[in-house]
């Protein structure tokens, strides 16, 4: 018999998010790689972003790709339960968080301090002690077998 412990409630909100992000980026740098698709209509939601990235086309575009895996692997592991994956959720975040002070005091003062805290708040919780146990390194959660 299995005894299954309740995780935090936000521990699934996390890892949508995660996979949401992934989806988003793998678009922005899709129709950054590949120009002139249908997708690129998607833009018309933030102009300004598109007027600032246009320029670094297929550059920016893999680095967004590169984003989109890298999101889509912290996912994976975060809804694994594995304890990179919730470092890496981590070290999304931080530098969320920095980006979004950098943007703020560039100038964008309300659009990054929204932002900032609304990152700020979520590394908040990714490091509660609660959120933290729900992950386990992977030597823990699969036991050896002893080879005789």
């Amino acid at each position: 018999m299995t005894v299954q412990t309740k995780s935090p409630k936000g521990i699934t909100a996390v890892g949508i998010f995660l996979l949401f992000g992934a989806t988003l980026a793998c678009l922005a740098g899709t129709t950054l790689v590949w120009r002139g698709t249908i997708f690129d209509r998607i833009w018309a939601l933030n102009a300004q972003a598109y007027s600032r990235l246009a320029p670094f086309g297929k550059t920016v575009g893999v680095l967004f790709l590169l984003l989109s895996a890298t999101l889509l692997f912290a996912g994976a592991g975060w809804f694994k339960r594995r304890r990179w994956g919730w470092r890496l959720a981590v070290a999304i975040i931080v530098t969320q968080v920095l980006g979004d002070l950098l943007n703020a005091s560039t100038g964008d003062v309300i659009r990054g301090g929204i932002s900032f805290i609304i990152a700020a708040a979520l590394l908040v919780y990714l490091l509660r002690p609660q959120v933290r146990s729900a992950f386990t390194s992977a030597n823990v959660s699969s036991p050896r077998r002893q080879i005789r």
